[in-house]
């Protein structure tokens, strides 16, 4: 080697290796993160009793139980008017006087994202997810409330396009948010995650529109793989829901 080369070469200061990053999953690959994770542990029925503040202040009183997947009732009290919400089969029923007053097709995303995921086959998931506006191949990273998270959807930083946010840690959903036909900024939050069965479940829900808060849930007394029968999810037969003498 000339003696010009050697000197520039002994000039020159030895950079460090950095090591090359692990590409980010996709969608596709957290779901099945999510399932692997609690495979065998999730429960299966749950129920619940809710306080709901709507956006006027108004409080009501919801009773929910829940089948996974993709099976929730609602009582609303006063028990005896036989108001009632049920979702299943993605479609929605709703109840008064214990009858059904309207119907309709109806997936509900956050049953998929916080309890079904756990239990039906990813790539199902990610089917379902896909169909309601979720770019699953687009996955960037981010931090919530001081924690690394998932942003399925978007890229980080872009708020324009529907997305979900999943938590890395305990692969939880925590963070869904889209921006409607009129401009309107939606979000939705899953916050105060507590053990429960196997799993975990969020006892506060808020559902915020341009910032401002819409209706704001807060669950007590949950109870993990409750005996339920299948009955009560029925619409058309509106048993009784005998769950809730024992949470009152």
């Amino acid at each position: 080697m000339p003696l010009a080369t050697l000197a520039l070469c002994l000039l020159v200061p030895s950079l460090p290796i950095q090591p090359s990053r692990a590409p980010a999953p996709t969608g596709l690959e957290i779901l099945q993160q999510m399932r692997t994770r609690y495979d065998g542990k999730w429960y299966r029925t749950a129920t619940f009793v809710q306080k709901t503040t709507k956006g006027d202040g108004s409080v009501e009183t919801w009773y929910e139980a829940l089948e996974i997947p993709s099976k929730l009732r609602i009582d609303i009290a006063p028990l005896d008017s036989g108001k009632a919400i049920f979702f299943r089969a993605d479609s929605i029923y709703v109840m008064e006087g214990g009858k059904i007053k309207n119907s309709g097709p109806f997936v509900h995303p956050l049953l998929i994202l916080g309890f079904d995921v756990y239990l039906r086959d990813p790539a199902e998931t990610a089917r379902r997810l896909s169909a309601e506006g979720y770019d699953m191949n687009t996955v960037s990273e981010t931090t919530w409330r001081g924690k690394p998270v998932w942003v399925v959807g978007a890229q980080a930083g872009d708020s324009t396009r529907k997305q979900f946010w999943i938590e890395k840690d305990r692969l939880l959903f925590v963070r869904s948010t889209e921006v409607t036909a009129k401009g309107r900024f939606v979000e939705t939050i899953f916050d105060g995650y507590q053990k429960l069965g196997g799993g975990w479940i969020e006892t506060l829900v808020d559902f915020n529109i341009d910032g401002v808060s819409k209706q704001k849930e807060e669950y007590s007394s949950p109870r993990a793989d409750v005996k339920l029968p299948e009955e009560l999810f029925d619409p058309a037969r509106f048993i009784k829901a005998e769950w809730i003498g024992i949470s009152r």
